[in-house]
């Protein structure tokens, strides 16, 4: 196989901004993309229906050099390059499992607030065409909302069968915290120059200072069509479901829903670097 060996991986929670994250890196001349999500090319290898669907972590003991070598080989063919960016709604589970593949692979952790980040993830849910396609085998009835939702949107983190009859943003709010702390769990695995962390804030606010830390701490140039591709990236947003804007979901649909279970991610958010207002 090529000697793919340095991928960046983006991971963070669904609706925190990763794809924003994902095709800026994607428009970086020393990166291959594929341009997409890759849920199904990952569970090809490890489905989750072999683990009785209990989550979509792929175990660091399922890492092979059979796998690798298949990574390896389809990114470069699809991308002619031997550096790789990749981002899927699951991978931010799988750390443990990518590190012990590559273990020179850089991650981009994007963080969003809980406020904002629970809202779009309820969002989200209302569109299961597009968040639950890889769910239809699932085994299980899916009654969230008293059934208003029926397919299990974005990933199954560990327990995700207690959730089976709560309400939307009790669900959101544990996909919330799953996913952060199974990230920030990961962390202690990856060598500090090997870990990027950013604030979608901090994207919104000045995208091209935030893109420009991120891309020189993963030690890529930040050349001049990045920064003119950063600096509008904002106003061709992937994917959001209105207008990019800090603090949406104050004054949102779901504004009551998403106050409720605040305080329950107050842990997670400072354990995040979300200093306590």
């Amino acid at each position: 196989a090529p000697s793919v060996n340095r991928p960046v991986f983006i991971v963070g929670c669904s609706r925190a901004g990763t794809t924003l994250v994902y095709k800026a890196f994607s428009e970086s001349a020393e990166l291959g993309s594929l341009q997409r999500e890759t849920h199904d090319f990952w569970s090809e290898f490890h489905p989750p229906a072999e683990r009785d669907w209990d989550s979509h972590i792929i175990p660091a003991s399922c890492a092979s050099e059979d796998d690798r070598k298949q990574v390896a080989k389809y990114f470069y063919v699809h991308t002619g390059q031997l550096r790789f960016v990749d981002k899927n709604n699951q991978n931010g589970l799988c750390i443990a499992y990518l590190y012990k593949l590559f273990p020179k692979a850089h991650f981009v952790y994007v963080k969003r607030s809980p406020g904002d980040n629970i809202n779009s993830l309820i969002e989200g849910w209302g569109k299961a065409d597009e968040f639950a396609t890889w769910a239809d085998h699932l085994p299980e009835k899916v009654n969230i909302d008293a059934g208003r939702y029926q397919r299990w949107c974005f990933f199954l983190a560990p327990h995700w069968r207690d959730y089976l009859d709560a309400s939307v943003e009790q669900v959101c709010a544990y996909q919330y915290k799953a996913m952060n702390n199974a990230i920030l769990d990961a962390k202690a695995l990856v060598p500090e120059q090997q870990w990027s962390e950013v604030f979608y804030e901090q994207l919104v606010q000045d995208p091209v200072a935030g893109f420009g830390d991120v891309f020189t701490h993963a030690r890529l140039n930040f050349d001049a069509h990045l920064q003119a591709y950063c600096r509008d990236v904002l106003s061709t947003p992937f994917n959001a479901f209105s207008e990019i804007r800090l603090d949406k979901w104050k004054d949102g649909r779901n504004a009551e829903r998403v106050a409720r279970v605040l305080p329950q991610l107050a842990e997670v958010e400072q354990r995040m670097g979300y200093a306590e207002a």
